[in-house]
């Protein structure tokens, strides 16, 4: 939404045979005007920790392959309190650039933070990179969670729709990776 002229690639790496969230994700790719797909790793309730291989080679299996000039994926430290997939993937993708399996010139993870639980997700106060998003592009986000997906307004998806996105920004898997292990 930010970046129009941008050719974007959405690899989600759960819930591919998911009869709701499937259609949803295509159709938010449509209005994106992006380029996707979507895996089938478990996602349940439970969020048994997953084997690091597996988790590897189901991104390797989706994304294609060829260099991108921004990754972004999630914090390997958690946007909010204990969703182990989102902390097993940002950890994963990490491994993967430094290991030259995925290519690019730059990665960014989100950078929110929720005091354990104490307070719905905000950015994080040290994120280098903070993007306040104009009305129009918020709306626009906050359609697609309730519109789209069909979260009601009070619901967790709705309420932590941010005004402001904030990411931790690497360009190289050094200091990707020498930040990793600083914060977990």
């Amino acid at each position: 939404m930010s970046f129009p002229d941008s050719n974007w690639f959405v690899a989600c790496l759960s819930r591919k045979d998911d009869l709701n969230r499937a259609p949803k994700f295509k159709k938010v790719l449509s209005f994106l005007k992006a380029e996707g797909i979507m895996g089938d790793l478990d996602d349940g309730p439970e969020q048994i920790p997953l084997n690091v291989k597996l988790v590897k080679d189901a991104i390797l299996k989706l994304i294609p392959h060829k260099h991108f000039d921004l990754i972004i994926t999630h914090d390997p430290s958690g946007e909010y309190t204990r969703h182990r997939r989102h902390e097993e993937i940002g950890r994963a993708v990490i491994e993967l650039w430094r290991s030259k399996k995925i290519s690019t010139k730059e990665l960014w993870t989100f950078a929110y933070e929720d005091g354990n639980k104490t307070y719905l997700p905000k950015k994080q106060a040290e994120a280098q990179i903070s993007n306040k998003l104009s009305e129009d592009i918020f709306n626009q986000k906050y359609k697609l969670i309730t519109e789209v997906y069909g979260f009601p307004p009070d619901s967790f998806e709705a309420k932590t729709t941010p005004k402001e996105e904030a990411f931790w920004e690497f360009n190289t898997p050094v200091d990707a990776l020498k930040w990793l292990k600083n914060s977990i």
